[in-house]
Formats: structure tokens, sequence, C-alpha cells
């Protein structure tokens, strides 16, 4: 493959991509308290609207998935309402989009939901390290809460209710974030799912969450509507998975039959995950091979591909300071520096006011 296949399109499940290059979901809490979409997030997508999919920040399905304050819900009809504001703004600018949802799980705090809930995963696992909280202090969050077979159901039912509000509210598909600690994750990851119910112990058990919400979804939605994130091996949040690779070989082995529209894999120093799953997956998978390892060339980019890793590859921070990035990367141009002082702060300042290049 050359440098400019990389601008050739592309199909994941129903979604015709335009290129592959493809915008990650970045958290960036400008949603209202209550988890409402704003203008000013309508306006910041419809910049991006180059990409060839953009996924966008992650969204809980439930208030208790809420992980940060200013994270945007998709749980209520106002949710939908202002997330079909901005589904219509891609689309007016020629782009495709799917609804990232992100449940919690035992991430957050009491004082950052607005419904006030303290947080609860697999099992009762403290964190330690602190959180931000709306005033601007930090605290360690308080020891999440075991979820019971009952919040289990519950959560997967609020994914298919997510799910089903992303395509009224005009979403091309849905992506299920099982990476990166989120609550899939934690049902995988050693350290966080010490259950010894059938949600636990061994691999099989571990497995068991993440599937019943992958099946539960394309069953209400369409699997060729749906894609999954995983990011075996990520530490980050104090996750710990000593061997990820039974782990994630054996959920692919359930995942692949669905027909999911895609598999989005962050790969890792400490397991090779996209050596090792590719030839596990039969249809499209996006790679994000992490912050520090980004491509920042066409030619980088390509490789990926070219390798036989992937069909697209996925940016964060690339789009996150550059809203033309396939332009840029066409022409070789460089990138916008980042406002990092600016990444999580409400209003337009490093936002929606990074300049194109034309």
């Amino acid at each position: 493959m050359t440098a400019n296949a990389l601008f050739t399109p592309v199909d994941a499940g129903e979604l015709r991509l335009p290129n592959r290059i493809v915008m990650a979901p970045m958290t960036r809490l400008r949603a209202a308290v209550d988890g409402t979409p704003t203008p000013e997030m309508a306006e910041y997508y419809a910049q991006r609207a180059c990409a060839g999919l953009i996924v966008t920040e992650g969204i809980w399905p439930e208030p208790a998935g809420q992980s940060e304050w200013r994270v945007p819900g998709l749980s209520g009809e106002r949710h939908v309402d202002g997330w079909r504001s901005v589904t219509a703004a891609v689309h007016a600018a020629g782009g495709v989009v799917v609804a990232q949802l992100m449940h919690g799980g035992r991430n957050g705090h009491p004082a950052a939901r607005f419904d006030g809930s303290t947080p609860a995963g697999p099992s009762a696992v403290a964190k330690t390290e602190p959180v931000h909280l709306p005033d601007g202090t930090k605290a360690v969050p308080p020891t999440p809460l075991a979820m019971t077979r009952a919040d289990i159901d519950r959560a997967v039912a609020a994914y298919v209710t997510a799910a089903a509000n992303a395509v009224a509210a005009g979403f091309d598909g849905v992506e299920i974030h099982a990476a990166n600690s989120y609550l899939p994750h934690q049902f995988l990851a050693d350290n966080t799912n010490l259950r010894t119910d059938e949600y636990g112990g061994d691999v099989a058990g571990r497995i068991r969450f993440p599937l019943r919400v992958a099946r539960a979804v394309a069953d209400a939605v369409g699997a060729a509507r749906t894609g999954i994130r995983l990011s075996p091996g990520n530490p980050q949040f104090e996750m710990s998975e000593s061997d990820p690779a039974p782990v994630y070989r054996a959920l692919l082995g359930e995942l692949d039959p669905l027909g999911l529209a895609y598999l989005h894999l962050t790969d890792d120093d400490a397991y090779p995950a996209l050596a090792d799953l590719r030839p596990r997956w039969s249809g499209t998978l996006i790679a994000n091979v992490g912050e520090n390892r980004a491509p920042t060339t066409a030619e980088a980019a390509a490789r990926v591909i070219d390798d036989g890793l992937a069909d697209a590859v996925s940016f964060g921070r690339g789009f996150l300071v550059n809203p033309d990035l396939p332009y840029r990367l066409r022409h070789g141009l460089c990138w916008n520096p980042l406002d990092e002082a600016h990444l999580y702060t409400p209003g337009p300042v490093g936002y929606t006011d990074y300049p194109a290049v034309r």
C-alpha cells in the first residue's frame, strides 16, 4: 500500500468510510452538567468531518456510568435531541459518525456525578488515584460498590437503550467502549474482577459481561452498525492484566462470528495485540497505536495497513489539534501545537479554535 491508498474508501459493516483515517474518541468535558451535548460540540465534530470515521468521545449509557463531570450522556430524550444536532452538522459536512458508549463502572466520584451516585464495578476494589471534582480540586474516590447480578442486568439494558437512542439521534452506528479501564475492561482485567460467580474466575467468566453487551447491542441496532474497542494490557487508571493473550483470544473467538462492523484495537508495548489478534479477526480492524507511537505521516500510517495489521488507523491528538488532519497528512504539513491548558476547560478555547490550513 502506498501512502495515497490511505485516502481510499473502506467498508466497516454497513459503514462506508471515504478514507482510512479515523478520529479516535477523546474526552473533552464540554457537555452540559446533565450530559446534554452543546452547540459547541456540534461545531467541533463538524469541523472534523473530513475523517473517514468519527468516533465520538465516550458517552455514558446511564447516570450510574458517568465517569467524570460534563461527560455527555445518551440515556434520555434531552440527550437524543442534543446529539441530533451534532449528527446533523457532521452529515451536512459529509462525515460519518458513530457514538462511543462508555460506562464508567468503578471510575468516577459521587461529587462529579450529576446524580451523586456511588460508582460500582465488578468488585469492590479501591482506586488510589485522585480524580478531578467540579470545584477544581481533586479527591481519591470512595471504594466502588460490587455490582449485583441485578446491577449487571441493568447495565446491559442501559447499553441497549443508549444504542437505540444513538440511532434515533442520527448516528451511523455505535462503538462499545470495552477498553482503557471502563466497565467491560474492568470485567476482563485481573485486578478489578475478583468475582467468584459466573462473571469472574476463569476466562469464560471474565469475558461474559462484554459478550453480553456486544450481543445485546448488535441485536438491538444491527451487528453491521456495531463496533467494539479493546485495549489488551493497557494499564491506564490502575488496570492490570497479567496475561492478556488467552482472555482476548477467547473474547475474539466469540465476537468474530457476530459480524460486527469493526474492531477498534489499541496496541501496547507489553502485549503486541495487533500482531496476535489480527489473524483472529475476519472483519474490518481499526488500529490505534497509542499517543507515544502514533504515526505523524501518511507513510507511517499506511505502513500499519501495509503490514497487514489493520484496515484503517485512528488518531487522537492528531484530530484534536488539526480539524483538517487528512489534508495535512496527504500534503506532509506541520501539525498545530497542542493547547494543553484548555484540554478539558469549558468554552471554545483549545476546542473549536484550532485553525485549518484552508
